[in-house]
Parts: structure tokens; sequence; C-alpha cells
């Protein structure tokens, strides 16, 4: 009878997958590294981020749009931007910019770690930085210095027409600027039109009055990005095609655009079952822009991407021990974490989102199907709906058991530490979990380092004022 938590997985996945699987010791592997060790030795809750899956990412982006410009004898070359607000940590950013990529911002503070950046000689001065977003006085003030102090590559993107001249009185010397265009929401959104950005046909003309005889501005950029990222449907490749209209227009009458900015929206796994083909998008992105320049005999542009969530996402981890089991009644059987989804998690619980999740050890045991269930006292404070079925199963909890049960989330390395607010104060004062760091060494060795302790009560009391 096969009613172990292998057989389950078996059953429904092509296991073992690229990412996963079982060590001789009958604990999980991901990417290769054994992760028991690491969760026994500095115990959960636990963060985790692999560094060597950022490397893979970005070089796999570049790799598929080089091949995809080569196949059609693209004439022009290709950036890839990293954004900043996926991922802030101090290790994160070093790592991507040893891959020497570009930068995309999108607030004042961002010019802040610019900087550092540069001092510490990761970001050199033919580095685009693409600085995003509406603009604040204090972020124009930032963009600014930075032009004025000589980065010749910072790009400023126009979110709105009145932006130029609050950016232009602040400069010493002529600078590059995009345009970013105020996109079409796909039809179920609540909104018609993209808040940030200016509108199809107001470009032209903008381009025509405010910045064709400026002594200040240069165009450079036409900047594309609309809110569900880079998938193949109709919606997608209308907006694409819409945009690449637009630049068209616009390179007749600019000599100096070169550029277009397709933004970001690589997704990530969120499941095993999913398919995306990444070769396929890439190669039918740049197809399309070539075709269309070709046909209205205008140059084919420098083509930008933005990859956030995919630079970064799949390094990250999340590991929790399960306290004890609840059976509430007879169909629901609680398995309560040693953390919060809320807080940890705050994708699962804000947005819905789900993450690939597996236990590390006990895949011998039978399986039940469970809820899990955080510790805070909010009744949202729980997940219950893995990825690949409308339930969660999780080997069955023993109390003679000597082990705990682990958990592991995958994939969580975007976005999660920032929204939930990293180094404050938490949903029921639950502290923060460890973060540990983790590298592959040149001699193939894994090296680990601890980048943040569990927060203790008295960092959350001094934050709240208790001294």
């Amino acid at each position: 009878m096969k009613n172990k938590y292998l057989d389950l997985v078996e059953q429904t996945f092509d296991w073992p997958t690229e990412e996963f699987e079982l060590n001789i010791a009958g604990t999980l592997e991901w990417n290769g590294l054994d992760l028991m060790p690491i969760v026994k030795e500095y115990g959960t809750p636990l963060r985790m981020t692999f560094l060597p899956k950022i490397d893979e990412n970005i070089q796999r982006a570049r790799r598929m749009f080089h091949v995809a410009m080569a196949k059609v004898d693209y004439d022009a070359e290709y950036h890839y931007c990293y954004c900043t607000k996926s991922n802030h940590f101090s290790f994160v950013m070093e790592r991507v910019l040893e891959n020497e990529v570009h930068m995309e911002t999108s607030s004042a503070f961002d010019i802040n770690i610019v900087r550092k950046m540069k001092a510490k000689g990761l970001l050199g001065e033919d580095q685009f930085v693409v600085c995003n977003g509406y603009k604040t006085p204090e972020y124009l003030d930032n963009i600014a210095g930075l032009i004025n102090d000589g980065h010749r590559n910072t790009i400023n993107v126009i979110d709105h027409v009145e932006e130029l001249e609050e950016l232009t009185s602040r400069l010493e010397h002529k600078a590059k600027v995009g345009i970013r265009i105020a996109s079409e929401e796909e039809p179920k959104f609540e909104f018609y039109t993209s808040r940030l950005g200016i509108g199809y046909r107001d470009i032209v003309d903008f381009y025509k009055n405010k910045i064709a005889d400026n002594d200040l501005a240069e165009l450079k950029m036409l900047h594309f990005f609309i809110n569900t990222g880079i998938k193949d449907t109709a919606y997608y490749w209308n907006e694409l095609r819409k945009c690449v209209m637009v630049y068209i227009d616009l390179k007749r009458l600019c000599p100096t655009l070169d550029s277009l900015n397709i933004g970001g929206g690589f997704p990530i796994k969120t499941s095993l079952g999913m398919d995306f083909d990444y070769e396929y998008m890439a190669e039918e992105i740049i197809a399309q822009v070539k075709t269309m320049c070709d046909h209205a005999n205008v140059p084919e542009p420098n083509i930008f991407s933005e990859f956030g969530s995919y630079t970064v996402g799949e390094s990250g981890a999340n590991f929790y021990s399960i306290l004890g089991a609840k059976q509430q009644n007879d169909r629901e059987l609680w398995y309560m974490i040693d953390s919060s989804f809320m807080t940890t998690l705050p994708d699962s619980w804000a947005i819905n989102k789900r993450f690939i999740m597996f236990p590390l050890s006990k895949w011998d045991k039978p399986y039940e199907r469970v809820l899990l269930g955080g510790l805070t006292c909010d009744s949202d404070d729980y997940y219950n709906s893995e990825q690949h079925v409308n339930a969660i199963f999780l080997p069955r909890l023993r109390k003679m058991d000597p082990e705990p049960l682990i958990i592991g989330f995958f994939n969580t390395g975007a976005y999660q530490e920032s929204l939930s607010g990293y180094g404050g104060t938490k949903h029921c004062l639950l502290p923060a979990p460890k973060h540990v760091v983790v590298n592959i060494e040149d001699d193939g060795s894994v090296s680990t380092r601890l980048f943040a302790d569990q927060q203790s009560a008295d960092q959350m009391l001094n934050t709240l004022g208790y001294e």
C-alpha cells in the first residue's frame, strides 16, 4: 500500500526535479544543498538566502536574450537591470553587481545604495542606473546629485509631464532621460490605465513640446511595463506592439532615442508543475520588436529588462518546525508552526500567494491532510492550500518522534522581508527569524554565515520606546 509521503510526491510530480531531490539519508536537498545540517545548526524559524541561485538566473536570462538576438540578427544590445525594491540587503546587492548588471531604482534611498555600491567599486561609471517611479522632491534631489556628480549613465524615467522641469531645475548639465508609458491594465483589473507613466497619445507631443529643444535633457529610453508581467497572452502582446509603435514614432523625431525598456515580470516557480517557456518568450519579444522596426525602416533599439523577483526570488527559503497538532473537528487538523505566516511570508496572507512547500525529512512516513497555522492571535494567520492541489499533505506526526517535523517554503527571496518590515515590530510581537546566508566556495564547499540573529525582546521594546 502506497501511503508514504514520498509515494504521494512521486504520484503528483516528475520526481526528483531540477531543484529538489532526496539524499541517501532520506532528507531534502535543494539546488544540491543538503538542508538539514544547516537548519539543525541554526534552528527554526530560519530564513535562508542561497547566493549561487542569483548568479544562475542572471546568466540564464542574459543567455536567452543574446541567443534570441543572434537568431534574428538583432543589431543592438541587451542590458539586464536589477530592481532594487525586490530585495535591498547588502549581500544581495553585492552578489547581483558581481554579475555586472545595471540597477533600477524606485525611491530616494535607493540612490544612497547606489552611492555605497559605487564607493565599494561594485558599480562602475559605465553601468546604468535607471530611476523609476513617481518622484518625491528628495528622490529628485538624489537623482540630480548623482547626475551632477558625473554618473553619466543615470537615466531618469519621466513619470508625469511636470517631472521634467522639476528635474532640470536641479541639474548642472545635460542628462539622459526616459519616458514611461502609462500602459492599459489587464481587462479584469480595477482600473483601465496604470497610475504610472504618460499616456500613449500624449508622449509624442510631450517630447516635441518639452524635450526636443531642452538643453538639459536628452531622450534615450522609452519605458514599458505592465503589472501582470511577461506572459504569453493576447493582452501582453497587444501592449508590447503599442509600445513599439510609440518607439517608432518617437525615433523618427528623436535621433538620440536608442533604448526600449521592456520592464520586468519574468515569473519564478511557485509550483513544481509550472510550465513557462522562458526561451520562447525572449525570442518572441526580440523577434516582434525587430520585425516592427524593420518594417518601419527604423533601427532596432537596445533592450533593457528589469528583473527583480526573477533575480532573487528563487534564492530564498523559509524553514519552520511544527510545534504540535490540534484536531479541531472531524475534518480540520492544524499543524502549528513556530512562527507566523503573516509576519514572515506576508504575500501568503495579503495576496494569497503560494510557495513551493516540502518537509525536510520523514518522507518515509504516512501522510495526512492538514492545515498550517501561525502563532499570532489573528484568524488570518494560516496557510491551507498547497501549490499543486487545494490541500496540504504532510507526514503524520507521532508523539514519540525524537525529531520535530521541519517544513520549508521555497522561492521566498523577493519582497517578503521588505513587506514584513525587517528590523521592526511584528504582529503579536513575534520576533523576526534568524537569517543565514549560504554560498558555494570555489573549492565546492558550503559556507554559511549568520546575517541576523532572531530578534530579542530588548530590540523590540527599544523600537516601541520602552527603556
